[in-house]
């Protein structure tokens, strides 16, 4: 029995061949031949069903692309469907509609592509931020927006994957690398200042002024080079280490003599030729000739008479600020060596950038201390010569490590 689509053999029945397919058996006849054929012309309209509600969701919903692997499927199950119809127009429907979907999809990924790439830089701009608690934030909401983006071309994914990754994870690093080291290095530290402050106890009953005095300079310096630790455990060991200090300051104060003399003039030149001369250094890098020779300028200096003429004041001060510079950038050289054992062979932007990470974590620490300072100099005012003066020079003294840091972060930005 004949069929436009197919036909009755030896009682099987056959699809007729399309699209390059030959004829094939989809079943067998059960009662008679008609009811057969009406049963496998009834599949075929079932089959009709699908794709027409296949295309219709399409049209309906935003997501388009969602349903490309349906519509493959479907597509597919069509040339293998045990029914009886005309299967090349279903067929070609469903390629026109993959061809729209396959647009819509190319659109939608050139747009992901963008989006992708500005969040890259986004995170590129924030990855050697050292504000580690507000970038991680940062970077928590930034993940969350890439994941939230649809996918890119195959051709681009690796690449932008791995760039969008390695800069993420350079940031985690980075704060892991910061954290273990505070960790490590507070132990250490700790141990430090308490044998400072052992150093302090025995200069403070050391019986010559001027050899207790020479002690208590020198672990000063150390204790400033010493190192962080959390404050709760630095602050008793402080307040012993320079009420020892301030002690013996006093005692060497008291026992100095008249000291060399010096023409006002003559003094005056040699305040000048030293300040010039330490300002010259504060702006060449730190080596450690130029350390040697600063030590040899504060020397001299020591060897002045204590008792400077008036219009002096200015001069002093700036030797004193220069020679904080010259020392800071001596620690923060030791520092980024202490960090970074191969960082004389990072190029110079990226010494400098790490250079300036560490000096701005360093800085915000001083900002905050000269911030509680200033709180406590308003909150605790007393009727005290003797505190408002202590005040006056522990701010004068935070004050200055910050407009250090500040100058020294300028030099860094002119590089």
């Amino acid at each position: 029995m004949e069929h436009p689509y197919g036909y009755i053999k030896n009682n099987k029945v056959y699809l007729k061949g399309f699209l390059g397919q030959e004829d094939r058996i989809i079943g067998e006849v059960k009662e008679d031949e008609a009811s057969t054929l009406k049963y496998f012309e009834g599949r075929f309209e079932q089959l009709k069903e699908k794709v027409s509600k296949l295309k219709n969701d399409i049209q309906e919903n935003q997501n388009k692309g969602s349903f490309l692997m349906k519509l493959i499927h479907l597509r597919e199950s069509l040339m293998q469907a045990d029914a009886l119809g005309d299967f090349e127009p279903l067929i070609s429907e469903l390629s026109e509609q993959e061809k729209y979907l396959n647009e819509i999809i190319q659109v939608n990924r050139n747009k992901n592509l963008e989006v992708k790439k500005a969040l890259i830089l986004e995170a590129e701009e924030k990855k050697d931020d050292t504000d580690w608690k507000e970038t991680t934030e940062f970077y928590k909401e930034l993940k969350l927006r890439w994941i939230k983006t649809g996918p890119v071309d195959k051709e681009n994914q690796e690449e932008i994957e791995t760039t969008f990754n390695d800069t993420v994870q350079h940031f985690f690093e980075n704060r892991r690398h910061f954290f273990e080291g505070l960790a490590l290095q507070a132990e250490e530290n700790i141990k430090v200042y308490e044998a400072l402050v052992v150093q302090a106890r025995e200069a403070h009953d050391f019986p010559d002024a001027k050899t207790a005095f020479d002690i208590s300079k020198k672990i000063q310096r150390q204790w400033k080079e010493a190192g962080k630790v959390p404050a709760e455990k630095r602050q008793p060991l402080w307040d012993e280490f320079s009420r020892l200090n301030n002690r013996i300051f006093s005692r060497y104060k008291r026992t100095l003599q008249t000291g060399p003399q010096m023409n006002p003039r003559e003094l005056m030149r040699k305040v000048e030729t030293l300040t010039e001369e330490i300002k010259g250094l504060a702006g060449k890098p730190s080596s450690y000739e130029l350390i040697g020779r600063a030590k040899a300028i504060q020397e001299e200096w020591r060897k002045l008479p204590p008792r400077k003429p008036r219009e002096a004041n200015l001069i002093v001060r700036s030797f004193q600020f220069f020679s904080d510079i010259v020392f800071e950038k001596a620690f923060l050289e030791k520092l980024v060596h202490g960090k970074y054992p191969d960082f004389d062979e990072k190029p110079e932007a990226e010494q400098t950038q790490i250079k300036t990470a560490l000096l701005k974590d360093l800085l915000h620490r001083d900002q905050t201390e000269l911030e509680a300072a200033q709180n406590n100099a308003e909150n605790f005012r007393v009727q005290s010569a003797d505190f408002d003066i202590m005040m006056k020079k522990k701010l004068f003294a935070v004050k200055r490590k910050v407009d250090v840091k500040n100058y020294i972060l300028k030099q860094l930005a002119y590089k």
